[in-house]
């Protein structure tokens, strides 16, 4: 039996990405059907889609209607495309009138803090934050919400406050977030393989599957 192809997968991303939850999930779920035969390794990389976002946030449904120039209804037929698509890989986004959009960068300097304690705590922290911004409507722009958050999921939450009540890693996350924009990522998710394969937008857990066998094929002929 062949060894797995070994596989890093850098996935840029926004807490406040409603796609990125579903393609985050879509890409797990592949993962899992190709157990064996790739050696995956998840690196979560920043991306705000609203960086100058206020702590108090903005309702998110008159935020993406102005931001996007949709109406209400369209806005509406946009939120039930999400709920059936993040069903499907078993999340649920619960979004409406009254949910709100909130800031993210102190949530992505905790990520950084994160992935340079354990990786897979990193993707657990970035799965309970989505599910916190997009299911439980809570402010991820709220230290309080993010140390806990970060608690549960088995890191050390005296540290978590330490890094939020500081700066550290604030020029950190910044650099990154500019280093994907200079090599073109200018929307999220996308998941590049080994630094050569963009996969890009919030896709089905097939289409991960079928790429990502593509590509370790690739590797292991190579």
């Amino acid at each position: 039996m062949s060894n797995p192809s070994p596989l890093r997968i850098d996935f840029v991303s926004d807490i406040a990405c409603p796609w990125c939850a579903v393609g985050l999930a879509s890409l797990q779920q592949a993962l899992s059907k190709l157990d064996g035969s790739v050696a995956a390794d998840i690196h979560l990389q920043p991306f705000e889609l609203s960086p100058d976002m206020p702590f108090e946030g903005e309702d998110a449904v008159d935020h993406i209607m102005h931001k996007y120039g949709i109406s209400e209804a369209q806005s509406e037929a946009n939120r039930k495309t999400l709920r059936e698509r993040a069903a499907a890989v078993g999340f649920t986004y619960n979004m409406q009138r009254g949910s709100r959009v909130w800031n993210t960068f102190d949530a992505h300097r905790l990520l950084h803090w994160a992935e340079l304690q354990d990786s897979d705590k990193a993707v657990a922290l970035k799965q309970a934050l989505f599910r916190a911004y997009f299911t439980d409507n809570e402010n991820v722009a709220d230290r309080d919400v993010l140390v806990r958050i970060g608690n549960d999921v088995g890191l050390d939450g005296d540290e978590a406050r330490r890094v939020l009540e500081s700066n550290q890693y604030a020029d950190d996350v910044r650099t990154q977030e500019h280093q994907w924009q200079q090599a073109g990522i200018h929307s999220v998710p996308a998941a590049i393989v080994n630094g050569q394969y963009l996969i890009s937008g919030g896709q089905p857990p097939e289409v991960f599957e079928n790429a990502l066998r593509e590509i370790a094929t690739k590797t292991a002929g190579g």
